[in-house]
């Protein structure tokens, strides 16, 4: 592999104009035959995954002409004499399916022909390649550089493209997809997370068959609400935790995405993925750069759990802000008082936070606007000064007081939005997405400000910049999103209106960029209506995200579920609240598998929920870091049971903390025993139930807690998990 490796370094600058026949076939009679260059191969490695790309001799163009497993000698695809799949085909010419790239030229040339021109890498740390492939029209100065980044401990492949050229006038590209990849398996399974408010991330899987499925969305803001910009796809036969071929991927892209996924006539499969380019063709000027989101994508030959403790740890290290770090413990007031709070309603919750033994109270909706005042979602959005009613000291009396208590405080903005009812509408109606000539459309009673608008994003900006400035002792933000785009129009983009999907999610980038730049460590919360802004785009600059408005214990399980597949625990927001029926204990077991928060009336608690919500908190302060940043194992899935249990090992796989659910149990029904993973089965692990009830309803696992047991009894016979009542829970702390 190192003299491989040798040669391509020694032939990265090679240059190639051959003609755009048959990879493998004979010229077309009547044209000259060309000097045929040898193949170059170039590979792209993690630990257990190659990915090699393969320049055709003759007719320099780029192949994929490997996904999948290590090869423990690459040498041997040279011997194949197929030289692969396109691996970013173009239209226009002579590619038969879906393109990953389409453009029209200055003179009116709507096609592409990509030629190979050079590649090269750079190592940017110990575990982390950037693999750059640079691709040329031999007839227009266009090109594409294709970047495959590689994470080889975490299995990981990040890609995007960029895209540039240097004709006379600005042109016009229609397509520009961030990944392409070929697949040659017998059958493929396609698993998606769809959903709605208060119902994301349910979880379908389909075959794929011969013809195009295709995962989008069009909504702009809020733009997963329907369809989560996340997928498994399965080859050969179905995947499960353990095993199976598995590839999980997710477009880091707060916006509009696309996943098309086509299988041709002779059943091979190409997954193109990125911006979706509907009604976003997209006008580029000479010399600029036009960047592509990162796919993010990793395979596993041994099931999807692999594939997500693969995500989990590059999402640690690489996708959230400050990973590897801790997280604020939360009461939000929201439950307690909806829009109807004042200064001494607010100074009792910060009481409560503190009784509780939580870190940061969070102000939520309502505390702003003056002539349009904030008491219902019908007004005052957009007017971000304090309310003189409710808080007649301001903001930096709450920020004293808790501080005074003890506790941090935290805020709720939405700065991105508007209210027709509000000053800032009145004053700069022409800073709103909303079309000329039709009535205004409204959800949740507002409209979308046009972030594209320079003055807009400098709006925004501020709104953060002037309250952090005024009340530095602010310690947390909820960003929230309440809305998609419809009746969409820019004044500012003026005949350029196809551009609006691009450039608002890149203007907030830009925002968060100057913000992050100033406040690098300020934990925000990323909020949109639930989890309808959930993706490695964002999270570059969220240490967290709600994942649902929907708080009810049950139907927090499967949501919660769907999500870990992709998203790491410490990213995850669930709460306590009073939705559902379930017992606190129930509701605090459920909240715990991630990180962990409050929203409850406090002082409508008894002295036993009082007592029992207060020795949780500190039992997951102590074993946060398990949860947070150890290995996550799906052991009982509530698609495919009544229950559902899963399970967190640290690295040094000497503590574990184990989750169980029952959520029905029918007469007479009996689970078996569940086999752990990821301990070491020469160690000898101590069960001990945490979170017993004390408020009326026991726990489900009794009967295992205090015994001892060999990680190898656990992983082969297992524990007794599971209940005869419905909607019970039980959580074992497992240590050396």
């Amino acid at each position: 592999m190192k003299k491989l490796l040798s040669l391509f370094i020694v032939i990265c600058s090679v240059s190639f104009t051959a003609s755009a026949q048959d990879p493998m076939g004979p010229p077309p009679v009547g044209q000259p035959q060309m000097k045929q260059t040898p193949d170059i191969f170039i590979p792209v490695s993690t630990r257990n995954t190659d990915l090699v790309f393969r320049v055709n001799g003759r007719d320099g163009r780029l192949y994929q002409a490997y996904f999948g497993p290590k090869l423990v000698n690459s040498d041997n695809l040279k011997q194949m004499r197929d030289a692969g799949h396109l691996a970013y085909a173009t239209f226009g010419t002579d590619n038969l399916f879906e393109p990953a790239i389409r453009a029209t030229h200055n003179d009116g040339n709507p096609s592409l022909d990509l030629k190979y021109v050079s590649h090269h890498f750079e190592t940017i740390g110990t575990n982390v390649i950037l693999n750059r492939i640079l691709l040329k029209d031999p007839e227009y100065p266009f090109e594409v550089t294709l970047n495959i980044k590689t994470f080889a401990d975490e299995d990981v492949i990040e890609q995007w493209v960029e895209i540039k050229h240097n004709e006379k006038k600005p042109l016009t590209i229609f397509n520009y997809a961030s990944s392409m990849l070929h697949f040659d398996a017998g059958r493929y399974w396609l698993t998606q997370f769809h959903g709605d408010w208060a119902e994301e991330m349910k979880i379908q899987e389909s075959e794929l068959t011969a013809g195009i499925k295709i995962l989008d969305s069009k909504l702009g803001t809020r733009a997963h609400m329907y369809q989560t910009p996340v997928f498994l796809l399965s080859l050969n036969g179905r995947s499960d935790e353990n095993s199976g071929e598995v590839l999980a991927g997710t477009l880091g892209w707060s916006g509009n995405f696309r996943f098309l996924f086509e299988v041709d006539e002779k059943g091979s499969l190409r997954v193109i993925s990125g911006i979706n380019p509907f009604a976003s063709e997209y006008t580029i000027e000479p010399g600029r750069v036009f960047k592509t989101p990162s796919m993010i994508l990793t395979y596993s030959t041994s099931g999807r759990g692999q594939a997500s403790r693969n995500l989990h740890r590059w999402a640690i290290k690489y996708g959230v802000l400050d990973g590897t770090g801790t997280r604020l413990t939360l009461l939000n007031n929201w439950e307690a008082t909806g829009f109807n709070f004042d200064e001494k309603k607010l100074s009792e919750i910060l009481d409560e936070t503190k009784k509780m033994g939580l870190d940061l109270f969070l102000l939520d909706d309502g505390w702003f606007a003056n002539k349009y005042p904030r008491n219902n979602d019908r007004a005052g959005l957009g007017d971000w000064q304090e309310n003189k009613a409710k808080l007649p000291d301001g903001l930096g009396y709450l920020v004293r007081e808790a501080d005074k208590k003890g506790v941090k405080f935290g805020i709720w903005i939405e700065p991105e939005m508007v209210n027709p009812k509000s000053e800032l509408y009145e004053n700069h109606p022409d800073w709103i997405l909303k079309l000329p000539n039709r009535p205004e459309h409204y959800f949740r009673n507002q409209l979308v400000l046009d972030l594209s608008n320079p003055k807009v994003q400098e709006f925004v900006f501020n709104v953060v910049d002037e309250m952090l400035t005024k009340n530095p002792g602010i310690a947390f933000i909820k960003w929230d999103c309440n809305r998609m785009m419809t009746n969409t129009y820019s004044v500012y983009l003026k005949d350029k209106q196809s551009h609006i999907y691009i450039d608002y999610v890149n203007s907030l980038y830009n925002v968060l960029d100057r913000l992050r730049k100033k406040y690098p460590a300020l934990p925000i919360m990323l909020c949109s209506g639930g989890g309808g802004r959930v993706d490695y785009g964002a999270l570059r600059y969220f240490t967290e995200f709600w994942a649902s408005d929907n708080t009810d214990a049950l139907e927090r399980i499967y949501i919660q579920w769907g999500y870990s597949y992709f998203f790491p625990a410490i990213s995850v927001c669930n709460h306590i609240t009073s939705w559902g029926r379930q017992s606190l204990k129930f509701r605090t077991d459920v909240a715990m598998m991630g990180k962990m928060g409050y929203d409850i009336r406090v002082n409508e608690m008894t002295e036993n929920e009082l007592k029992f919500s207060q020795n949780a908190i500190a039992n997951y302060k102590r074993l946060s870091d398990v949860i947070w940043q150890g290995d996550l194992y799906r052991l009982a899935s509530p698609y495919e049971e009544n229950r559902a249990v899963l399970m967190y090992v640290n690295s040094t796989k000497t503590k574990a903390v184990l989750f169980g659910y029952t959520l029905n149990a029918r007469y007479g029904e009996t689970f078996n025993r569940v086999r752990l993973q990821g301990l070491d089965p020469g160690r000898t692990y101590k069960i001990q139930e945490i979170n017993t009830a004390t408020e009326g309803r026991r726990g489900m696992g009794m009967s295992e807690s205090g015994r001892s047991y060999t990680g190898d009894y656990l992983m082969k016979v297992g524990l007794s998990v599971g209940s005869a009542s419905p909607l019970t829970s039980t959580v074992y702390e497992i240590s050396e």
